[in-house]
């Protein structure tokens, strides 16, 4: 993927991680990964199907409809910080929160957006890097 995608081709990403995925292609792994969650998410599969839709689709959060692929890609991210444990810390967190979850990834992934979103939101209204030990207490707050 690359390293600073504009929002249509974060859309075309995942469309295509989708559309390889249900044709039993042959994914790269962040397609593959990509693809097991918007199997996860059969509310978002008809606009994944349709690629030119879902890149020109427009999602306002007043309009009461979440945006699918940023909802999708807070998942990527929460699974790569996973895998490089970056910030340090967060896979043990991931760990016990997956734990009081019994298990249960998505559940567990959906409680850590919450806490990925509010560290991000707060950085952007305050226009600084986002606070790594904030992201940390508040999934183990969980």
């Amino acid at each position: 993927m690359l390293f600073n995608p504009s929002s249509a081709d974060v859309r075309r990403f995942f469309c295509e991680a989708w559309s390889r995925s249900r044709q039993s292609l042959p994914c790269e792994p962040l397609q593959a990964l990509a693809a097991s969650w918007c199997a996860e998410h059969p509310e978002y599969q008809a606009l994944l199907d349709e690629p030119d839709r879902a890149v020109e689709e427009v999602f306002h959060p007043a309009s009461g409809h979440e945006n699918p692929f940023l909802h999708l890609s807070m998942h990527l991210a929460i699974e790569e910080q996973i895998g490089a444990d970056q910030p340090p810390g967060i896979r043990k967190a991931w760990q016990s929160l997956l734990s009081r979850t019994h298990g249960d990834r998505h559940q567990a992934a959906h409680q850590a957006m919450e806490c990925l979103g509010l560290v991000l939101w707060e950085a952007q209204r305050q226009k600084r890097m986002p606070d790594t030990d904030a992201y940390l207490d508040c999934l183990n707050r969980l």
